[in-house]
């Protein structure tokens, strides 16, 4: 009697620890700092944040393009041979010369011979400090209205996976809760197997035993013994995986912490899901507004590009610098294009085609989320009503084991009805706290299928 006594205050010391509110935990919003630190430490995260910081320095160098353009230029030149330019100075100015010295009836005008220039320049430099500046520039405007959509864009998908990288993080915690409560609910029961295990013994030494019941014990315990070790196993993948999705060792411990329901579960179900503000969806439509612009701009080839410029330099043979080398050189440019070989009529097409289609994926992504989120609600409200069946379920088992094992010490039900009766409890109990997780994974997904973004344009 004192075994059987010690087994029942096992088992209902166990049940009171198993349902106090915050067992081995060190604060009510641990899975909030855990999600907190997956966040910042995932690195999939930390990808998508670099492509959203390359996204902004393209956006601010396409605004750069706006400012004018300053560049130091320098040419230097040495030739030799080449074709030459025959400046016939002796002809021209011989006669002359000539006619000069028999007047004057002297030589101070001597005779000289013709000249040749080289063409190409010898020792020749033109350094230059140029000036551009966009005046009129489809270009430019439209590149910088892009880059800004593709900035929004880039923050859409980083809050499409933080909402999906969330649900991830709290539905491998719930898995690893519910496998680290199976190994609490097995060691229960193989302490109560083990105490009966026990008494059958006794009895058996006591000669008022049979065998049978020692060997029926006997194997139980080692049936309860290997569910154990599965348990174990399962939390140590899920710690594993957990610890992944976190960017930290596998082998990381992780705090236990007994969540409750959501206090909004009926407001749920009761509130019809929307889904036309989901980061996905957004996204599609930032998508589109970059097709919208590209098409605008595609139909805008023929408006003019004007540029105007600037030179301020000094070019001159054999580095000489004075007044005769120094110029200034100002202007403007003008581009219209003429023909391309319909290059921009296709252009202007593909773009049309481009948008019909995110037209098509944004319908279809809108009726796949809808659809979703209705199965997301109807799992949640399937999964309240499975922990409310359990919850009745185990009522009845533990009031049955109470009844058998009474039973069972006094002689009345047989061993096999006790062992049973403590199956049912066991399953019970299992079965309780795997369809309270499932609530909260149920809840989880629901929250991600009605999520609704949190960049605001």
């Amino acid at each position: 009697m004192r075994d059987i006594f010690l087994s029942r205050l096992y088992v209902f010391l166990w049940v009171v620890i198993i349902c106090l509110p915050g067992r081995c935990v060190l604060a009510q919003d641990q899975l909030r700092r855990y999600i907190d630190e997956g966040l910042q430490n995932n690195l999939v995260m930390q990808q998508k944040n670099i492509s959203l910081q390359q996204s902004l320095l393209a956006l601010k160098e396409a605004k750069s393009w706006y400012y004018p353009s300053v560049e130091l230029l320098g040419d230097y030149m040495w030739a030799e041979g080449g074709r030459t330019f025959p400046v016939p100075v002796g002809d021209l100015l011989n006669p002359v010369y000539a006619t000069l010295n028999q007047l004057t009836h002297s030589q101070q005008f001597p005779q000289i011979e013709n000249q040749a220039y080289q063409l190409m320049p010898q020792n020749f430099y033109d350094a230059r400090v140029k000036i551009t500046y966009p005046v009129v520039n489809t270009d430019v405007w439209y590149s910088t209205k892009i880059r800004k959509q593709q900035v929004t864009l880039s923050e859409y998908e980083i809050d499409t996976y933080r909402q999906e990288l969330t649900k991830d993080i709290e539905t491998a915690y719930y898995h690893f809760c519910l496998a680290t409560d199976g190994v609490a609910i097995y060691q229960s029961a193989f302490g109560l197997v083990r105490k009966n295990l026990e008494v059958n013994e006794s009895l058996l030494r006591n000669g008022k035993g049979l065998p049978a019941n020692v060997l029926r014990a006997e194997s139980e315990l080692e049936n309860i013994r290997s569910k154990q070790q599965e348990a174990e196993n399962q939390v140590k993948n899920s710690r594993a995986w957990f610890n992944f999705l976190l960017n930290r060792p596998g082998g990381d411990s992780i705090i236990y912490e007994d969540l409750p329901l959501p206090e909004d579960l009926e407001a749920r179900l009761a509130t019809t899901p929307y889904v036309d503000k989901r980061s996905e969806l957004m996204a599609l439509g930032t998508l589109n507004n970059i097709r919208q612009l590209q098409l605008d701009w595609d139909q805008r080839y023929l408006v003019p590009k004007i540029n105007v410029f600037a030179n301020l330099g000094s070019q001159a043979s054999d580095w000489a610098f004075d007044n005769q080398s120094r110029y200034f050189i100002a202007g403007a440019q003008l581009s219209i294009p003429i023909f391309e070989g319909q290059r921009n009529r296709i252009r202007i097409n593909k773009t049309r085609l481009e948008i019909d289609d995110v037209g098509k994926r944004k319908e279809l992504a809108e009726k796949q989320f809808t659809m979703t989120a209705q199965v997301a609600r109807n799992n949640l409200n399937t999964a309240i009503v499975n922990l409310r069946s359990a919850e009745k379920q185990y009522n009845s088992a533990k009031a049955y084991f109470s009844l058998v094992e009474k039973g069972y010490a006094g002689g009345i039900n047989s061993l096999i009805e006790y062992l049973d009766a403590r199956n049912q409890l066991t399953s019970s109990e299992i079965h309780i706290r795997i369809n309270r997780y499932r609530v909260l994974s149920a809840y989880s997904e629901l929250k991600r299928q009605t999520a609704v973004s949190e960049i605001i344009k």
